[in-house]
């Protein structure tokens, strides 16, 4: 995997071959910060990044002048590689380890951006439930947004926040948004 963007651009990172993870292609990382490019400037942002994995997307983010950035993960060994990258990096990266739906219960973090990248093979409303734990909690900042990565057999679209979804081969990126009831 590499950074696309940034202060550490075209840097190629190397996760253990043990980590129980699914990195998100360049091609698709690269397409959806442009359009994240669009929405937000990177270094007045939070972002909470959820099954974080190797950290491919907070590191995207840290590189691109993010400074507030939380990732969680279920994996120790997970945690352990993005704390020891983040380090190397001397990127400032808050990481969690715990149960992303047991964390989402809890925490009292309001974030700009909330990434999730979970299994492809989740159960449609097990994605769909991240979406709910965090509109029913008011996790995201005003004009924030939650972005679920699935595969192309996931339909999202039938959330009450979904807003739209773009695709890139079998990647897609569901698109969520606070629904203002005055407008």
């Amino acid at each position: 995997m590499r950074i696309i963007s940034g202060k550490y651009k075209s840097k190629r990172i190397s996760a253990p071959k043990n980590l129980p993870v699914r990195p998100t292609t360049d091609m698709a990382k690269e397409s959806l910060f442009n359009i994240l490019n669009n929405l937000y400037y990177f270094d007045n942002i939070s972002v909470l990044d959820l099954f974080a994995g190797t950290g491919n997307i907070s590191y995207e983010f840290a590189s691109r002048g993010t400074e507030t950035i939380y990732a969680v993960d279920a994996h120790f060994a997970c945690i352990k590689f993005i704390n020891q990258t983040s380090k190397e990096l001397d990127m400032d990266i808050t990481s969690y380890k715990s149960d992303v739906y047991k964390f989402l219960e809890k925490t009292p973090l309001k974030t700009d951006v909330i990434f999730a990248d979970p299994p492809y093979d989740f159960e449609e409303a097990q994605f769909l439930k991240i979406a709910d734990v965090i509109f029913e909690r008011d996790l995201l900042n005003e004009d924030g947004v939650l972005i679920i990565e699935h595969s192309k057999h996931t339909d999202l679209t039938k959330h009450p926040n979904h807003s739209y979804d773009k695709r890139y081969g079998g990647n897609v990126f569901s698109f969520f948004e606070v629904i203002n009831e005055d407008e």
